[in-house]
């Protein structure tokens, strides 16, 4: 009983600042614009936003433990040209072409996570080899053209929706979000996910302790790579099929995390605040839209946002090894 009464739901650290940030964005696309003043407005808003904030929870895994993946755009670029060039209209072929594009991503991600731990490559220089690789590989495939068409039956899961109560027409980019983000709260609630943030934080404790840093390292990147195919199965069907369809977006990825308060080195970080974080940065870009601000300012924002977060990770870092000596220099030498 009296454990129950302790027991009260709090945010993660990190987490409030970026929810607030949100709601002022929110309140921003409600006063710049009328498509705003009812739920639909909104729904549309997370509709744009799913395939971004799902490759932000995989980034975010991959950040928290201590990693970057860079390949997921290229990534996303693939998966919907080979989507686009196996499937080519017949919608007989969607069944099967789903999940090779989702193990395809787990593929990736594994081979990521491999080279990243077995070889002892850094993740930042293993998967921009990888993007590169990916590029090549769809520029050489394609000739910078992407054939083929995806399915009606394909394009459901990014342009369809289910009728709901009240909120009329839910689209199922929005049921998926909410699928995935459940899931992932609740693996980082358990031992494998704490276990991760903790492998982030100090790997070396966490491998004296008996726990199996590699097998995480490689689970973080299989992760990613899955949630990766899972956005561009999304993105292809919002947007249709183009060779620069997932341009940019391990970038946005990466700014979406660090919004979200997500320590650069891993460590620390929520992944509700990473995925608030994507939510935010595509609620900002709508509002500069809004406002009739050129969306050039993009770039420029993810860049300042990301300078922002590896100063602020720099700085605390060094007032923490500060309070850390100056701790020790106080404490009585044992006798």
């Amino acid at each position: 009983m009296n454990a129950a009464k302790s027991w009260s739901p709090r945010l993660a650290e990190g987490t409030a600042p970026v929810l607030v940030v949100l709601v002022a964005l929110l309140i921003g696309l409600a006063i710049a614009g009328p498509a705003y003043s009812d739920p639909s407005g909104y729904l549309a808003l997370l509709k744009r936003a799913a395939p971004l904030v799902i490759l932000a929870i995989g980034q975010y895994f991959v950040v928290v433990s201590g990693g970057f993946d860079l390949s997921v755009g290229s990534l996303v670029t693939a998966e919907v040209v080979i989507a686009a060039r196996l499937i080519n209209g017949e919608d007989s072929a969607t069944a099967w072409v789903i999940p090779l594009l989702l193990g395809f991503g787990v593929l990736i991600g594994l081979v990521n996570g491999l080279i990243t731990t077995k070889l002892l490559v850094p993740s930042f220089i293993v998967t921009l080899g990888m993007l590169l690789v990916l590029d090549g590989a769809v520029f050489l495939w394609t000739g910078g053209a992407p054939r083929g068409a995806l399915s009606p039956s394909f394009r459901v899961f990014g342009r369809g929706g289910v009728d709901v109560p009240v909120l009329g027409l839910v689209p199922w980019s929005v049921v998926i979000l909410l699928v995935v983000l459940v899931a992932a709260v609740l693996f980082m609630r358990g031992g494998v996910g704490r276990t991760l943030v903790a492998v982030g934080d100090n790997e070396d404790a966490v491998r004296l302790a008996g726990g199996k840093v590699e097998q995480l390292k490689i689970l973080a990147f299989v992760l990613s790579g899955l949630l990766a195919a899972l956005a561009a199965i999304l993105l292809g069907g919002f947007a249709g099929v183009s060779a620069q369809v997932g341009t940019g977006l391990e970038f946005r990825a990466i700014t979406a995390v660090v919004l979200g308060g997500v320590l650069l080195g891993g460590g620390r970080g929520s992944v509700v605040a990473a995925a608030a974080g994507a939510l935010s940065l595509e609620a900002l870009f709508s509002l500069l839209n809004l406002l009739g601000v050129s969306g050039a300012l993009e770039s420029a924002v993810q860049g300042v946002i990301i300078i922002a977060a590896v100063a602020y990770a720099s700085l605390g870092a060094g007032l923490r090894h500060k309070v850390f000596t100056r701790k020790a220099r106080l404490e009585p030498a044992p006798r």
